[in-house]
């Protein structure tokens, strides 16, 4: 599990991000409206899984505005911006904010993406939800790069990820 922290608070998820190098495991998330999305909808595509607990939060939203920014400059990559966050929670930010360029996906369902990939919090006021986290994904499906952000106040390193790709 990862030792992270909420406002310098001790907070633990219920494991580790998947090994670099490895088959980024399958999921399947809901869409805006309301269909199914498994990662092999995305294949040959690369990906940065831009993940976080809650777009209702400023860290959150200024992640989703930012790649949002980026999404449009990167050639053959899709950003899906996971959270548990309700679709319609999902589709009122993003019209409001005129976001355009990310996939907004939600865990809500049945939260196994949180589970297979270890980011789900385990302990303290957040748990249940998502860990911030970004998961760069190749063309093969096989997990480039990931970042476990340390405080989950904090915004992830956006060029680091970006350079995975």
């Amino acid at each position: 599990m990862a030792k992270i922290t909420l406002q310098g608070n001790p907070v633990d998820t219920l494991g580790n991000l998947p090994n670099t190098g490895n088959q980024a495991p399958e999921f399947t998330l809901v869409a805006g409206d309301l269909s199914e999305k498994k990662l092999s909808d995305f294949s040959g595509s690369k990906l940065v899984l831009n993940i976080f607990p809650s777009v209702d939060t400023g860290t959150c939203a200024t992640s989703v505005r930012t790649f949002n920014k980026k999404a449009s400059e990167l050639e053959n990559t899709k950003v899906l911006c996971i959270s548990k966050d309700l679709p319609f929670a999902q589709g009122r930010f993003c019209g409001a904010e005129n976001i355009e360029n990310v996939v907004m996906l939600s865990d809500f369902a049945t939260g196994n993406f949180g589970k297979e990939y270890g980011l789900e919090i385990a302990t303290g006021p957040l748990k249940g939800l998502h860990s911030r986290c970004i998961v760069v994904i190749d063309e093969q499906g096989k997990v480039a790069y990931t970042q476990q952000v340390n405080e989950i106040v904090d915004e992830p390193n956006y060029e680091e990820a970006l350079k995975a790709l």
